[in-house]
């Protein structure tokens, strides 16, 4: 069993690890496929860590992506999609 300071710890480490500045960070992102130009809402997983990088298809049209995250301090996203041919 744990006790209230341990849990405090764990949640300070992970503030450390993954900060969300005010603690609202972005979970959803517009991009636009590079392969068919739909414009399509994709959702993002901030407690995965302040950068990432993985693959996902269109919805639309089926072809993969690259897509990179980067979360600000702020909890902000920034995500670019790019053809997984390039």
């Amino acid at each position: 069993m744990r006790d209230d300071d341990e849990d405090k710890d764990t949640d300070e480490d992970l503030d450390e690890d993954f900060p969300s500045g005010d603690g609202t960070a972005d979970g959803e992102a517009v991009i636009t496929c590079p392969h068919c130009g739909e414009s399509i809402e994709i959702v993002l997983d901030a407690g995965s860590g302040s950068r990432q990088d993985y693959v996902e298809d269109c919805e639309v049209c089926c072809r993969p992506w690259r897509v990179s995250v980067h979360y600000q301090a702020d909890g902000s996203a920034d995500v670019q999609v790019t053809s997984l041919d390039e």
